[in-house]
């Protein structure tokens, strides 16, 4: 994954993660929902990690043999 990329999927967990502890003074719902959005943008950073080195390593091993 290219260092823009990284960097915006840290960035953008990150400040999900810092709403999301706000908001559980004002909504246990709201709170609740974000952290699902947290979670899920987290899991797709690694999502796309794993399926560019999937097609590098298809690339490498192509272009090996």
């Amino acid at each position: 994954m290219s260092k823009g990329l990284s960097l915006w999927f840290a960035f953008s967990s990150i400040m999900l993660l810092a709403v999301t502890a706000i908001m559980i003074s004002y909504s246990g719902w709201l709170a609740t929902l974000l952290f699902v959005v947290s979670v899920a943008n987290i899991g797709w950073g690694f999502v796309i990690r794993a399926k560019k080195e999937r097609r590098e390593a298809r690339t490498t091993s192509e272009t090996a043999s």
